[in-house]
């Protein structure tokens, strides 16, 4: 019989699969009758409980952007993304209005988009992170006193990333540019830094025309520390991978998934092409905080399992998926 080192060697160089069926597993027993699937977990916030954190997550966030752009950006002669880089390009033209003001102003169409294709829940909420959002921009003047322009670029794109990562993990968002990432991203998948980035780099072609180039350059900079932190603070230990197992321990490994991580494992039949061995690979999607405790229980099991751990861009589902807020 060959090994599952065989299989693993097909799988490397790209040999394996026949994917006819895929068979879902809950007990090593082929063909016994899996039990019912677990309810999902309940919630350990009420509706009270859930609307002060999401009050939390959006004034934190807000209070964050405001530091930024108030402390940094501003004193500093830079630009930000989105509407907020669009209110402080209009800050620094006549009449010289507040950004806080432009930033109100910016919102209306917005909000009308948003109304047609965001939830009732989602736009009420992100009315009021528009709203807290403005009177931060208005009312925090935090200076930050740093000499040198490159460190006031990461701590701005920590605190923007930082500001606008909190706001989307709550229901609600702080309008402009959030609004539209919403959308793209339940649409189409669209991750909500890469959303961000394309859309700045417009706002930054139009404030070319106005500043030099340097500053330009410092404010792109911003504009991706920004991306970066804004989908490690949205994402967090919470991201999925997609696991891939080839063994010939599949039934060992597959129910110490379900009885251990409390994850659900699908067996997808495969075939070497070489060996002509079949054996059913295990697939299986976990968060960061269970992969090392699932890699450590497939070598206890199998030090010589094949694994393939990818990236997951979006998952759903009640045992596993992360239901969107929006």
């Amino acid at each position: 019989m060959p090994k599952a080192g065989d299989l693993a060697s097909e799988a490397a160089f790209g040999t394996l699969p026949a994917m006819e069926t895929e068979q879902t597993i809950e007990c090593p027993e082929q063909g016994a009758t899996p039990p019912p699937e677990p309810p999902p977990r309940p919630s350990s916030l009420g509706p009270v409980g859930r609307a002060i954190l999401n009050l939390a997550l959006i004034l934190g966030g807000n209070l964050c952007t405001a530091v930024a752009v108030n402390g940094i950006l501003v004193p500093q002669g830079l630009l930000s993304g989105g509407f907020t880089g669009m209110s402080i390009l209009l800050y620094y033209l006549p009449p010289h209005l507040p950004v806080s003001l432009w930033y109100l102003i910016l919102n209306v169409p917005i909000f009308a988009l948003g109304w047609r294709l965001v939830g009732r829940r989602f736009f009420y909420w992100s009315l009021a992170g528009m709203g807290l959002l403005t009177i931060s921009l208005e009312l925090v003047k935090v200076p930050v006193l740093l000499q040198d322009p490159v460190a006031g670029v990461l701590l701005a794109g920590i605190l923007f990333g930082a500001g606008t990562g909190m706001v989307l993990k709550s229901q609600g968002s702080a309008g402009g540019l959030d609004i539209l990432s919403v959308i793209l991203i339940q649409r189409f998948s669209v991750r909500l830094g890469t959303t961000m980035l394309a859309a700045n780099v417009v706002v930054l072609g139009m404030g070319a025309l106005l500043f030099p180039l340097t500053k330009i350059i410092y404010t792109l900079a911003m504009i991706f520390v920004a991306a970066q932190v804004t989908n490690l603070v949205f994402s967090g230990l919470s991201q999925r991978k997609a696991v891939t197992i080839v063994s010939h321990r599949w039934q060992d490994i597959a129910q110490a998934i379900i009885s251990d991580t409390r994850s659900g494992a699908t067996l997808i039949p495969a075939r070497g092409a070489f060996s002509g061995q079949e054996e059913p690979m295990v697939y299986t999607v976990v968060n960061l905080r269970e992969l090392g405790r699932l890699k450590a229980l497939v070598n206890a099991l199998d030090p010589d399992a094949f694994m393939v751990v990818s990236d997951t861009l979006e998952v759903s589902g009640q045992r596993i998926g992360r239901a969107t807020h929006w």
